[in-house]
């Protein structure tokens, strides 16, 4: 018991934050998160190295974090975006620098795009991998992020002229 404890108290804030970027209400990610350890606890035994607990629980977070938010909605809805350039995507990224900005703004992204967006720039994912999980195409995947991309633009731009 003691151990699980201290499991938790190292990890529920950095895992607590990986589901609210993914699920962006406050009372799903807590659920989300308590699913999460009760799932790691029982399948504890099949963690293969002691050291990559961390990574291990990031995994079963965002699974459990996606699952949560298929439930609440279905992703038919989401429309293919026109092709960007990467460099237009680059130098979005060099103008932002107002970390609460931008985090209320992706906060206000519509579902969908804003899971999409953590997914790939703040978790790590490529776009085949977010399909997959998420059970949609990579087109759909990309298109969605150029579209989060696009949102953000247009809420931060006008910050910083």
């Amino acid at each position: 018991m003691v151990a699980m404890r201290s499991l938790y108290e190292t990890f529920s804030k950095e895992m607590m934050a990986t589901s609210l970027r993914i699920t962006n209400q406050l009372a799903d990610s807590e659920d989300v998160l308590q699913e999460a350890f009760i799932t790691s606890f029982q399948r504890i035994n099949q963690l293969k190295e002691e050291g990559k607990y961390g990574g291990w629980l990031k995994q079963i977070v965002i699974n459990q974090s996606l699952n949560f938010v298929k439930k609440k909605r279905n992703y038919a809805s989401l429309e293919v975006m026109p092709e960007c350039s990467e460099a237009q995507e680059d130098s979005f990224d060099a103008r932002v620098f107002v970390f609460d900005k931008i985090k209320e703004a992706i906060h206000k992204l519509p579902n969908g795009s804003r899971e999409i967006f953590s997914l790939y720039l703040l978790e790590g994912y490529k776009h085949k991998e977010i399909a997959e999980k998420m059970n949609i195409s990579v087109s759909t995947s990309k298109s969605q992020y150029r579209y989060a991309l696009k949102l953000l633009r247009e809420k931060l731009i006008p910050i910083y002229e």
